[in-house]
């Protein structure tokens, strides 16, 4: 890291983004298996939010490997670098008084914890987007599960590689139970619940 840089603060408050946005901040980090629905309950989110007048934004594992993370790739290591560099991102979204939803595997606890240290209390909620391995593998809609399957994707998480279960979520959406609607109606009632919006 540079020594010859310098925090300049900003002139802005997040407080007053939020009370000029007529709502609150926070990062909605969504992880779980892929197949699992995190990106499509994500989206969905995003639309109720936006339906309510609330900024929001989604944060795509995908999209962003397209682009700031385009050089990672799913080693352990470049896997924790891809996640702190998305959770100083998120950080961004929620001080310009926005929502940031992240639909990212983020296997490992230990890198969604110092997302989590990253920002005030509150600002972080942990949706677990809790589906079965057998139930995320018959979805398998980028056909990931098949090729790891066959050793053509190594190091691939819940064949070859680990996920590590959030020990206390905010919220646990059952994808396997739920429909995406119901599943986002739940996400914006934990919202409103809080006070965020």
């Amino acid at each position: 890291m540079s020594t010859n840089i310098t925090w300049h603060e900003s002139s802005v408050s997040k407080e007053e983004r939020r009370q000029r946005n007529g709502h609150g901040s926070a990062v909605l980090w969504f992880t779980g298996l892929s197949g699992s629905g995190k990106s499509t309950l994500a989206n969905t989110v995003q639309h109720l939010l936006l339906e309510r007048g609330v900024q929001a934004y989604v944060l795509d594992g995908d999209n962003i490997r397209h682009g700031l993370n385009r050089g990672l790739t799913f080693s352990p290591e470049d896997r924790q670098e891809n996640i702190r560099r998305i959770g100083e991102v998120a950080k961004l979204f929620v001080d310009s008084g926005q929502f940031a939803l992240t639909a990212f595997i983020s296997p490992y606890r230990e890198d969604r914890e110092r997302v989590r240290a990253l920002l005030e209390p509150g600002e972080f909620v942990e949706v677990f987007v809790d589906c079965p391995l057998n139930t995320c593998e018959q979805r398998d809609p980028k056909g990931l599960y098949a090729k790891a399957r066959r050793g053509e994707i190594a190091g691939f998480t819940g064949v070859d590689a680990p996920y590590e279960s959030p020990e206390k979520p905010e919220l646990i959406i059952y994808t396997d139970r739920c429909g995406v609607e119901e599943g986002a109606e739940q996400v914006i009632q934990y919202l409103i619940d809080q006070g965020l919006i």
